[in-house]
């Protein structure tokens, strides 16, 4: 299992969040802007996209929208001068905080709203493994992948537990009508979460457009199927995702 990151290098873990959030973006799963990365620092603290008075959205993140939060019990607060500009936190920020607090394993968590997922939550569709070595990743989270029955904002700390209580040990939940929380020990790992999800999401919408039925792989087809590692699966895809939206950089 991965090893949840901690950062003592603020600068890089800026940029780092910055980077994830222009990678969601190019990829379609955060619009405009709306959606928000966090990853964690040290015990009592995390560094989250926040909004600034002149914002842009989050395909145009740069490290300086990235702040520093402080956690002291129940009691959340900008660091010393993280405010300084206008910067807010995000509205939505208890699904960052309760997460982490919760799930002492994960480093990063990532809040979107991709289309195809929102599409598949109001349908109520269910997520089948029906391809295989096509996105491996993918098909792994099929029939993992929990729903918080609400569709409102995840404002409170009350409603983010009993998000997080949906969510339980999984990589990600979906919230209907509304998006995904994704989770992972790093940042790569939450994002390509993420992007392998929206991935299984979309295959079921347009498996569920064309109102054929479909059958699950087969069980000797999936123990064929190999684990590559978080080497393969996270790292080296997260730097082709970030490669491309440094390349088609506004």
């Amino acid at each position: 299992m991965t090893e949840p990151t901690v950062h003592d290098d603020l600068a890089a873990g800026r940029a780092l969040v910055a980077d994830a959030c222009r990678v969601l973006a190019t990829e379609g799963l955060v619009d405009e802007v709306l959606g928000h990365v966090s990853m964690r620092v040290g015990e009592r603290s995390l560094l989250v996209r926040c909004r600034g008075p002149e914002e842009h959205g989050l395909l145009f993140s740069a490290a300086g929208d990235v702040r520093l939060v402080e956690l002291d019990g129940d009691e959340v607060r900008l660091g010393e001068g993280e405010g300084e500009g206008g910067f807010r936190v995000p509205v939505e920020l208890p699904i960052h905080t309760e997460v982490l607090r919760a799930r002492p394993e994960v480093g990063a968590v990532v809040h979107a709203h991709p289309p195809e997922v929102v599409l598949c939550s109001i349908l109520g569709l269910e997520y089948r493994p029906v391809f295989g070595a096509f996105n491996i990743p993918a098909m792994r989270l099929a029939g993992s992948v929990p729903t918080f029955d609400f569709a409102g904002l995840v404002r409170s700390t009350r409603r983010a537990r009993e998000m997080v209580a949906v969510l339980g040990d999984s990589p990600v939940c979906v919230l209907r009508g509304h998006g995904l929380t994704a989770v992972g020990a790093t940042v790569e790992q939450a994002v390509v979460r993420a992007i392998n999800f929206v991935a299984l999401a979309r295959m079921t919408a347009a498996v569920a457009a064309t109102g054929r039925p479909a059958r699950d792989i087969d069980e000797r087809d999936l123990a064929d199927l190999p684990d590559l590692g978080s080497a393969f699966n996270d790292d080296q895809v997260w730097r082709y995702y970030l490669a491309k939206a440094r390349q088609n950089k506004p």
